[in-house]
């Protein structure tokens, strides 16, 4: 099964109650099983300028390496898979292009934004994030965040300083400790998981996490997983309705069917095509 067909992807944005603007950016192309998701900040417009300018580099930059390599193809340099270089090095790129603009234009200064991009392919996903974004697997009846905040109080419940619980109502939960944009370097944290047939990705800004417990996303997607659009709507209808304080984004990609690479004479003969 080629992966357009293998996967079903629905992505939805709103402003939320409280932010006359929406600084959230979402894409995704099934075509090649690529999603991205970002969550900008700084002041007015510059962090829908920031996640617009991250969103639009990793697409297209990604999309236009896919035309010449394929994503489960080793790097000669370090023995990992493409898909994992091309997100990292495609991060970075992007935060080169909003590090400039911020530096250039006094309008832009400080502004950055959070992301989590995830690349499908071979039966597997590469799964890249800077920030307080989240990716979230339904499998089954267990729901679990894949990613892990950059944030102040993710370093606090690491050591122990904070509980999960007293976390939730903590004052610190949008700092940010690794953000695109921001400094001239950074490092996005990239991951490869297996997939499997029935799972379903949950990619979002802090405005859903935030405003509604994991618990009940979990239950949401696995009660309205026949209708991932109802699904997208009803999780940012749950923010909304308990405060909607933040922008909402969400992507929801849903694995109905294998999509491992081809490999052998077949692969062999498709990649001389390309050349």
């Amino acid at each position: 099964m080629n992966i357009q067909d293998a996967l079903e992807i629905v992505s939805l944005t709103n402003p939320g109650m409280v932010r006359s603007h929406n600084e959230d950016s979402v894409s995704h192309d099934a075509e090649c099983g690529l999603v991205v998701l970002a969550d900008g900040m700084g002041g007015y417009n510059a962090g829908e300028v920031a996640s617009g300018i991250a969103v639009s580099v990793v697409m297209t930059e990604i999309k236009h390496y896919l035309e010449e390599v394929r994503p489960e193809d080793k790097d000669p340099a370090t023995g990992e898979d493409m898909a994992v270089v091309l997100l990292r090095d495609n991060v970075q790129k992007a935060n080169a292009s909003i590090y400039h603009a911020a530096q250039s234009q006094p309008q832009y200064a400080g502004m950055g934004t959070t992301i989590v991009s995830s690349l499908f392919y071979d039966n597997r996903v590469a799964v890249a994030h800077i920030g307080d974004s989240r990716l979230y697997r339904l499998r089954g009846d267990v729901f679990e965040s894949v990613t892990r905040d950059h944030s102040l109080l993710q370093e606090q419940i690491d050591s122990g300083m904070i509980s999960k619980e007293d976390a939730r109502n903590s004052k610190n939960k949008n700092l940010v400790t690794r953000a695109v944009g921001i400094d001239a370097e950074v490092e996005a944290e990239v991951h490869v998981y297996d997939v499997e047939r029935g799972d379903i990705y949950v990619l979002c800004s802090d405005g859903l996490n935030d405003m509604v417990e994991d618990e009940d996303i979990g239950s949401t997607v696995q009660m309205l997983q026949s209708n991932l659009p109802l699904a997208a709507s009803q999780l940012i209808q749950m923010a909304n309705d308990n405060g909607g304080r933040d922008n909402v984004s969400v992507i929801l990609v849903k694995v109905n069917g294998e999509f491992a690479a081809k490999r052998g004479l077949f692969a062999k003969l498709l990649s001389w095509f390309k050349n």
